[in-house]
């Protein structure tokens, strides 16, 4: 999107330095700004003022700043964050109706990833980049929105009570997807009864006019009370919009067949997993309900592309099958990604599993249920620092690499955990074939 400076200092009230010039986009991050950007110096941790010049070394055309300004560019503000988020206000003014704001406890980029390719067949469309799902995310996000497009995906990330209902304040959806609601962030948001009504809160403010798209078994029948909107219900075995899997390649890509009240249609899929049968299904009945032919949208979702590591399959160059769904971790995840190793043709199959972080009181017991589900499965567990897990208890991960290391050619290693534990690490290490991660 294409604005300029002026146009973005009366929008957050901010003071123009320097000459007016026109941005595309914007970053808080410098070691990511592209030629013609804003750069947004974040205050956090970290100080973003710190950053301005390499920012402008690599092509930030202007600046926030809360600080005096320097040389170039700058719209002063009091607070970089807040008008960040005003702006983000501002340049969705600019955009169409039609957005899609997609919210749940497991599979939200995936889903952002298979609706861009289902409503891509047939409308411009722009999606978050990665999972950019906060309050820097969103409004990053529709600032990068190029011009002329027909719709936006956004994802929409919660971690405390309120922050679905004030993304969807900034994002205005006319579309909601709730893919699951299940055990993440428990410790903030007060256990499972606060996950579902943080998720649900996406339906409340859809327009008459739109739509709520929502996992049937997760969400239930009486979601049609809690909005205007016309609600669609999603699932494998149950809901408007069913898919079953009928094949599998050995890739571990599920066929499915989906059935909806527009049509029915097989597709092959690009992702991994069983579990992807039903964000296939969510995907499909989002673009179908933006507009897009049902037959369209089912060949479009096959060609949706994953995001990174999330169900990667490759071999290690000693020949191990690695299955990298290192991005992040919950009990639900888990388990699916769980289900997935035991579908690989290996002699062995062993997990290495993290800490899944955020789930408070009932940490403990979830780390046991998964290691019990594992083991039910013929998996066997490599337990980075967490001994609930139970198998075999490792400190750190050198201490894991050297364990998979030992396993036998052909051997299913998969690799998951929360964010923050940067399993990620080992996997490259073992991609590489480097002696430490």
């Amino acid at each position: 999107m294409r604005l300029l400076t002026s146009d973005a200092a009366r929008a957050v009230d901010g003071r123009l330095h320097g000459p007016d010039v026109a941005f595309d986009g914007a970053s808080v991050d410098s070691r990511t700004v592209t030629p013609g950007q804003l750069f947004v110096p974040v205050v956090a941790v970290r100080d973003g003022h710190r950053f301005i010049d390499a920012a402008r070394s690599a092509g930030a055309v202007a600046t926030l700043t809360s600080e005096p300004p320097g040389p170039g560019t700058a719209v002063q503000v009091e607070d970089t964050s807040a008008a960040l988020w005003r702006l983000g206000a501002h340049a969705r003014g600019l955009l169409p109706d039609l957005v899609v704001g997609i919210t749940g406890s497991v599979g939200k980029t995936t889903v952002k990833d298979l609706a861009l390719g289902a409503l891509g067949a047939g409308l411009v469309t722009h999606a978050t980049q990665a999972s950019f799902n906060n309050e820097l995310g969103v409004p990053l996000t529709l600032l990068g929105t190029p011009d002329g497009v027909d719709a936006v995906i956004l994802e929409l990330g919660a971690r405390f009570p309120g922050d679905i209902a004030r993304l969807c304040g900034l994002a205005r959806p006319t579309i909601g997807v709730i893919t699951s609601i299940g055990s993440a962030h428990l410790e903030h948001l007060g256990g499972l009864g606060g996950v579902r009504r943080e998720k649900l809160s996406l339906v409340h403010g859809l327009p008459a006019s739109g739509y709520a798209v929502v996992n049937a078994v997760d969400c239930g029948p009486d979601v049609g009370a809690l909005t205007a909107a016309t609600v669609v219900s999603f699932g494998t075995t149950t809901g408007d919009v069913r898919a079953t899997v009928v094949a599998r390649d050995a890739e571990l890509r599920p066929t499915v067949r989906i059935a909806s009240p527009w049509g029915s249609g097989e597709v092959a899929l690009s992702v991994r997993g069983d579990h992807q049968a039903a964000n296939a299904a969510a995907a499909v009945a989002a673009a179908v309900c933006a507009g897009v032919a049902f037959d369209a949208a089912l060949a479009g979702v096959g060609t949706a592309e994953g995001s990174r590591l999330r169900g990667e399959l490759w071999r290690t160059p000693s020949g191990l099958q690695v299955l990298n769904d290192s991005y992040n971790a919950n009990p639900d995840s888990v388990a699916a990604a769980l289900a997935t190793l035991a579908t690989v043709d290996a002699p062995r199959r062993v997990a290495v599993l993290g800490e899944m972080a955020e789930l408070g009181d009932a940490s403990e017991a979830a780390h046991r249920a998964v290691g019990e589900r594992a083991a039910a499965l013929g998996i066997e567990v490599v337990s980075v620092a967490v001994p609930a897990y139970g198998g075999t208890l490792v400190g750190d991960l050198d201490d894991a690499l050297e364990v998979v290391q030992g396993l036998p050619e052909g051997s299913a290693v998969l690799v998951k955990a929360s964010r923050s534990v940067g399993l990620d690490r080992l996997a490259d290490a073992l991609r590489t074939g480097t002696p430490r991660p």
